[in-house]
């Protein structure tokens, strides 16, 4: 695997692959890599030849109280966990090579609607970093398709949107989350835990399986459903911020739908979680 710095490094490679007719398929994220970002490598992989990969600790996406400056950077880790996962390319780029005329003069891409609410509420200006940042990804790389994880849907929601609007050529695929043995959706984030909460964390994606099952059993009472999760959260010690149950594009449900998604945000300690589940009523 090419580990590159640079934009002109990235173009150099990338043209290579596209001189002799090779498909592209990119994974961007933030390095710290656990299971579930190589398995947005593996399924790139069935996708095209050719993988490329970033690792960039984003700082447009972070809010003034949030954990920008501690968030791990792994790079050498990282680097040895995509080379084994099969990874042609890895960009690594800095900041100023990221937004070469610095943070406040920098071109923001700001995603109307499916950005606004549950995370676009508790983290203003969060998916307007996200956009931006994958925007110029996009713009470097020009993938054929982009693997993101399940884990964030409001993410992918607003990506999936973003390239749609923008009329970018770009297939957006979206990779199931991958899970401990205890139901805890895999994040960076899970480091943060002490170990009892580790074990009470499995209780977000434990409130979300007894929601699904409340749904799959005939409720539509969907604002009751949410106010219970909030409960039953708030009774193991979490601080819920949303439990919501939406359409797969972030609407609010109707009887009729017959694919949902339930989203949680809770903080455990000092420790936000996120984690979502896919209902289908056949």
């Amino acid at each position: 695997m090419l580990t590159v710095h640079t934009v002109a490094e990235l173009r150099q490679q990338l043209a290579a692959w596209r001189a002799v007719g090779e498909r592209i398929a990119f994974a961007p994220t933030m390095g710290n890599l656990h299971a579930g970002h190589i398995d947005l490598i593996h399924a790139a992989k069935t996708h095209a030849p050719r993988v490329v990969a970033s690792v960039f600790v984003n700082p447009l996406q972070f809010g003034p109280k949030e954990d920008f400056g501690r968030y791990p950077r792994t790079l050498p880790d990282d680097q040895q966990k995509l080379a084994a996962a099969g990874c042609d390319l890895l960009f690594a780029p800095g900041v100023e090579e990221m937004y070469p005329h610095g943070l406040p003069l920098t071109t923001e891409v700001k995603v109307s609607k499916v950005s606004e609410g549950l995370e676009g509420e508790f983290r203003p200006g969060h998916f307007e970093g996200v956009a931006t940042v994958v925007n110029v990804l996009f713009n470097l790389v020009q993938p054929d398709v982009a693997l993101f994880g399940e884990k964030d849907w409001q993410q992918l929601a607003v990506i999936t949107r973003m390239v749609r609007d923008l009329h970018l050529p770009i297939g957006i695929i979206g990779v199931p989350t991958r899970r401990e043995t205890s139901g805890l959706a895999m994040s960076s984030r899970n480091q943060y835990l002490a170990v009892d909460e580790r074990h009470t964390a499995s209780v977000i994606h434990a409130t979300l399986v007894t929601i699904a099952h409340e749904i799959q059993q005939g409720s539509r009472d969907y604002i009751g459903l949410e106010q219970a999760g909030m409960q039953a959260l708030s009774a193991h010690g979490f601080a819920p911020q949303y439990v919501a149950i939406r359409t797969p594009d972030l609407q609010p449900p109707a009887n009729e739908n017959k694919n949902l998604v339930i989203l949680i945000a809770a903080l455990l300690g000092n420790t936000r979680l996120i984690d979502n589940l896919r209902v289908s009523l056949g």
